[in-house]
């Protein structure tokens, strides 16, 4: 099955520059590039792509409230994945609450943006490796057996982590979305396995 993305973002190089890495997947093909937010609306429905790259700022109607507009009114079972320059967590929030299904840097490896898209595509989610640190970092922080929130956790929305599941049964909804997540960053980065032993400890 072939997957088919959109590519949103200001910038034209950045564009193109995607573009030209997904193009040359047998796999993958890029059924429209735009460069706001407004227009990833209009284009989706005429594309129906299976995943949209969605820059988190852009002039006019930012990525945030492309998201939503997508989610609510765009192709039935579209995705998105957003690229951004920013690793603060107000940005990772915002995207996870809106209903990404994934946060990549812009400058990911190849090999990581074609992963992720893929995953993403199946209906699984995915986050940068230093991002899930941050993620794993507000989780540990958490009191243990409390009842207290991670912001990063609580934005794991069901359908922005579509397609995730936790191996384990007895513990609420946040909990198994995170541990999920964890379990994909043992391979994403070998210091998850230990964060999560520390944290059961």
């Amino acid at each position: 099955m072939t997957i088919r993305v959109l590519i949103v973002d200001d910038q034209a190089l950045v564009r193109a520059g995607f573009a030209a890495i997904l193009n040359l997947e047998p796999d993958i093909e890029v059924v429209g590039e735009v460069a706001d937010g407004s227009e990833a609306l209009q284009v989706a429905r005429a594309t129906s792509p299976d995943v949209v790259l969605m820059d988190i700022r852009m002039p006019g109607t930012d990525g945030i409230a492309a998201i939503r507009a997508l989610l609510e009114h765009g192709p039935v079972g579209v995705r998105v994945l957003m690229l951004t320059t920013f690793d603060l967590d107000e940005y990772l929030y915002e995207a996870l609450r809106a209903g990404a299904s994934g946060f990549l840097l812009k400058d990911v490896p190849r090999h990581q943006l074609l992963a992720s898209v893929r995953a993403v595509a199946t209906g699984d989610a995915t986050l940068a490796p230093a991002l899930l640190r941050r993620l794993v970092d507000d989780w540990l922080q958490q009191p243990r057996g409390g009842a207290g929130t991670t912001p990063g956790v609580d934005a794991l929305t069901a359908r922005g982590t579509r397609g995730v599941r936790a191996d384990g049964a007895g513990t609420d909804e946040r909990g198994d979305r995170l541990r999920a997540l964890l379990e994909r960053g043992d391979r994403a980065h070998p210091r998850v396995a230990d964060l999560r032993q520390a944290r059961c400890a």
